[in-house]
């Protein structure tokens, strides 16, 4: 007889083995890098993602015997900073009505607005049974434990199905995203703009050579954990420009993963006439997708950020054959330069009755908008359709 489903918190990804993940992440297509169990690891250990910064470690895991067949990376939260689907305002709401809002239940990867598979599940198992059933025994924990929500950010669309399955909410939100149809070459992607959007581009590109600096990728065994101090001090000149910005990762994090995470980072960099490094992008690859998640810089040179954060690497993405190209959370300036919107969801149960009914007007609201949108938003993005074929010059 098979062993039921039983199912345990997990208090730090630590406690699991790193090859059981491992194994539930490999068997997963949509599975994204960052639930790779070396990225999680190096959030906790280098305390980025730690009690001590309002991140309490509360990873779901299903199990059949003593087998790993289901997890999730979750976290209890004492507020809402750095998870990018932001409910801030909810918050406010609940605290005028004298409900507690905090703590509370995420589903997410920290500080990592790209969409993905949530509940890895053993691919022996039923999927969509072992994701139900893990979500809705951790919405009973909840209630149990006294938690006013439970959140799941950026899962796949087949998982927000399985969520509003278990009463859940659906939360619409947009990011851009540069899609690769099978661009052969760069002059194929920018003979899908019209002739003026052509010459601002190429324009743009040009600048790095006019200023005398030359741009490069290095990635894999070319990285160290020497590039650590650079990269931690690029992150924070971008971070420490914006009052609201906050250091979420320090120096320890990109040392562990520039030790044990090499064969999916990229380092873009912008370098002088001198040879020293003046700019440069943190990115987190796979075989099929690009996310770019970390920009800075030492000097400011006209359409640089363009350069080291987008047309360089949509470049490099052609000639690599990768598909998806995610920029990461915001930046409407992304349109113009090829990125397209792309509706993106989210998972939320409320427990307080009217709470949650206020919640649910303005979420289905919210998405509305957001749907009538996204129709002038793409054509704001100046792509012809068709790709390739259907582009002309």
């Amino acid at each position: 007889m098979t062993a039921a489903l039983r199912f345990k918190v997990l208090r730090a990804i630590s406690a699991v083995s790193p090859d059981e993940w491992a194994r539930l992440h490999a068997a997963d297509a949509e599975a994204t890098p960052f639930q790779k169990f070396a990225w999680l690891d190096a959030l906790e250990r280098s305390g980025a993602a730690s009690p001590a910064r309002g991140w309490h470690p509360f990873h779901l895991t299903a199990w059949r015997g003593e087998t790993l067949v289901g997890a999730a990376p979750a976290y209890l939260r004492e507020d809402s900073s750095g998870e990018f689907v932001f409910d801030f305002q909810w918050a406010k709401a609940a605290a005028r009505a004298g409900i507690a809002y905090y703590p509370k239940l995420l589903i997410a990867v920290p500080f990592t607005p790209a969409t993905g598979r949530r509940v890895l599940v053993d691919p022996r198992e039923d999927r969509e049974a072992v994701t139900r059933s893990l979500l809705a025994w951790a919405v009973g924990e909840a209630q149990a434990l006294g938690l006013s929500s439970v959140h799941m950010l950026f899962p796949t669309e087949d998982e927000l199905g399985w969520a509003l399955g278990e009463g859940a909410m659906h939360r619409a939100g947009v990011q851009f995203h540069w899609q690769n149809p099978g661009y052969a070459r760069y002059d194929d992607f920018l003979a899908r703009f019209d002739a003026k959007r052509r010459h601002q581009l190429r324009r743009e590109a040009r600048a790095p050579h006019e200023q005398g600096l030359t741009l490069r990728t290095r990635r894999n065994d070319a990285l160290s954990v020497d590039d650590a101090d650079r990269v931690h001090t690029l992150y924070c000149t971008t971070v420490d420009k914006f009052a609201w910005g906050q250091r979420y990762l320090n120096r320890a994090f990109f040392a562990d993963v520039l030790g044990r995470f090499r064969e999916h980072l990229e380092l873009v960099e912008a370098l002088d006439g001198d040879g020293r490094v003046i700019a440069s992008a943190f990115n987190v690859a796979s075989e099929t997708h690009l996310y770019g998640r970390y920009w800075g810089c030492f000097e400011e040179r006209p359409f640089l950020h363009f350069n080291v954060c987008y047309y360089h690497s949509i470049g490099e993405c052609i000639a690599r054959g990768v598909k998806v190209f995610e920029g990461g959370a915001g930046g409407e300036h992304k349109v113009a330069r090829g990125f397209e919107p792309c509706e993106t969801r989210s998972a939320h149960w409320v427990f307080h009755r009217g709470l949650r009914g206020a919640i649910d007007d303005f979420v289905s609201r919210e998405r509305a908008a957001i749907r009538a949108e996204l129709p002038s938003l793409r054509e704001a993005a100046g792509l012809r359709r068709g790709g390739p074929s259907g582009a002309s010059s």
